[in-house]
């Protein structure tokens, strides 16, 4: 798409912000590119949770792994994770420049032009892909190319503009680092690295459901169409409740199926209440602040959910 093509898309779609944006881009980026732009093309705030998750995907992995091809398959997950943001950011970027959340990411305010931002993550994409199966393994390789994939062509392209399932699907997107994890260490897809990949398939839609319900305006504003938009927050809230407690009984999986002792079954028992009971005052509650708490909850619920399994492997607690 040109520049200019993208422009009257911009002015078509209407809106005060629609015309600040086209006309902002119009008169062209107020400087150039730098170092730190390209960083933000990569979403450095949801690879850090995707590089956790895979490193604990590594070491619940039956086996070892030398350390510094660890390192370097952790760093290709990261890599990788972070093309497929680039990616996302140059195909949506004229939706992020009509949402208040999005607007100054480094396309829409022209800091980094659109085929430097395709160009970028392509490159770390194919990179990333290339070095892990050099260096690593072919089916660690293969998940990864499949999640990027996933993401770009599934997620991105395909269903975030149209249907309110696009999370629940393309969730799967975000599922697959620690099955990468586990793949680097023992070269293979095992029913352990598919229960890692389940609890994370099954958490993604109510942690963006929460963060859609206070961001609905945004996502109508911008077309996008995201179940707060299409079905309404009631519904909503009773889809985050239900998800929610389908997740509980899954988080006890690798307690079930031995990889995780007593001392994870108990944390996941505890954080998956409080979980649950957030998702109740969700629920309850018809404002914004209830949303809000449960988003920022559902973020350090996965990483300690993750981080109690890696120290109870590691320690071998209640094993």
């Amino acid at each position: 798409m040109s520049d200019r093509a993208f422009q009257a898309g911009l002015n078509l779609s209407g809106g005060p912000l629609a015309v600040a944006a086209g006309e902002a881009a119009a008169s062209g980026p107020a400087y150039g590119a730098e170092v730190r732009d390209f960083v933000a093309l990569l979403k450095p705030r949801v690879m850090s949770l995707v590089v956790f998750t895979g490193f604990v995907g590594l070491v619940m992995a039956p086996g070892s792994l030398h350390p510094v091809l660890a390192a370097v398959a952790i760093l290709c997950i990261a890599v990788g994770a972070g093309a497929a943001g680039a990616i996302n950011m140059w195909y949506e970027r004229d939706i992020d420049a009509l949402m208040t959340r999005t607007r100054e990411r480094p396309i829409p305010t022209g800091r980094v032009e659109p085929a430097e931002a395709l160009g970028f993550g392509v490159v770390l994409a194919l990179g990333s892909v290339l070095v892990m199966a050099l260096a690593v393994n072919f089916v660690a390789a293969a998940l990864l190319a499949l999640s990027i994939a996933f993401y770009v062509f599934v997620y991105t392209i395909w269903l975030k503009r149209r249907t309110p399932q696009n999370i629940v699907i393309g969730g799967a997107a975000g599922a697959f680092p620690p099955m990468i994890g586990w793949a680097a260490v023992t070269g293979d897809v095992s029913l352990a690295s598919l229960a890692l990949f389940a609890i994370i398939f099954m958490w993604t839609p109510p942690h963006f459901w929460a963060l859609a319900l206070f961001r609905s305006d945004d996502y109508a504003r911008a077309g996008v169409p995201m179940l707060p938009v299409t079905a309404g927050h009631r519904e909503t809230r009773r889809q985050i409740l239900i998800y929610t407690l389908a997740l509980l009984p899954l988080t006890f999986v690798p307690w079930m199926i031995g990889i995780a002792g007593e001392f994870y079954l108990a944390a996941a028992f505890v954080l998956g209440i409080v979980f649950v009971a957030g998702a109740v005052a969700v629920w309850r509650d018809e404002g914004d602040a209830a949303a809000r708490r449960l988003f920022g909850y559902s973020i350090a619920y996965l990483f300690l959910l993750f981080a109690v399994m890696m120290i109870d492997r590691a320690g071998g607690l209640g094993l």
